[in-house]
């Protein structure tokens, strides 16, 4: 299977090093794209320096926007498997096998690495850990299964959610809103328990009380989204 690595990263020169050498541990035969969302500092160099791909976009478009660049890489080219890893080093490498085992085996079309099923390592800052269990509310609420970590951008996907992906993918906080849209469209979403680190250097993009205007813009696009499909449904089945 074609598998792609996708990293998307805004000034993480000083963490992009490390990530990309853990990933020459790896068994499996991948390729890595790194999506440089329109950095500051040197990331670009780097990581074409370490001989990835490298798509530099002329904007910064955020993470729903890098990602969603990087979804559409995969999809022109053809790969069967995508798996986000964020450029930050918080999400290890060395859990990757065990995230696509359930894509391989054709047993989930999503699957989310999940630092709240063992609950071990990094857990996150303490408005994060709000989010997470605002949204995991809201998930269990609208979809009737429980995600514990909805806000998790290390992920991994197939050739279908690539295709929806591509086409269309949530601008902010995006994982949530993610798993909503597959869930009431009956696609497979799992969890694996995953160890992630705290950022080592630099600054997260969604800090502080951005956390909680990121809770109410998401929420409200969920909510907006039930409601609109809903309204569709009754219309056409009248």
């Amino acid at each position: 299977m074609k598998i792609l690595i996708i990293v998307p990263a805004f000034n993480e020169s000083r963490n992009l090093v490390r990530l990309l050498k853990k990933f020459k541990s790896l068994s499996l035969q991948f390729d890595i794209v790194v999506i440089n969302d329109c950095s500051t500092d040197n990331t670009s160099e780097i990581a074409k320096k370490h001989g990835v791909i490298v798509i530099d976009l002329p904007c910064n478009l955020g993470i729903g926007g890098a990602v969603q660049t990087g979804y559409l890489y995969a999809r022109n080219n053809n790969y069967d498997v995508a798996i986000q890893v964020d450029g930050d080093g918080q999400h290890n490498p060395e859990y990757i096998e065990n995230l696509i085992a359930p894509i391989i085996n054709r047993s989930a079309n999503l699957v989310i690495g999940s630092r709240y099923i063992k609950k071990e390592g990094f857990q996150s800052s303490y408005l994060r850990r709000i989010g997470i269990s605002y949204f995991k509310g809201l998930i269990q609420v609208l979809c009737g299964k429980t995600i514990t970590d909805p806000t998790s951008g290390f992920r991994a996907c197939d050739s279908n959610i690539i295709s929806l992906f591509a086409s269309n993918y949530p601008k902010d906080y995006p994982e949530p809103e993610s798993i909503v849209f597959l869930l009431r469209n009956n696609f497979k979403v799992l969890e694996v328990p995953v160890v992630m680190n705290d950022r080592e250097a630099g600054k997260s993009s969604i800090r502080s009380f951005k956390t909680i205007y990121y809770m109410i813009k998401v929420s409200l696009a969920i909510l907006i989204d039930v409601l609109r499909r809903r309204a569709t449904k009754v219309g056409f089945e009248e």
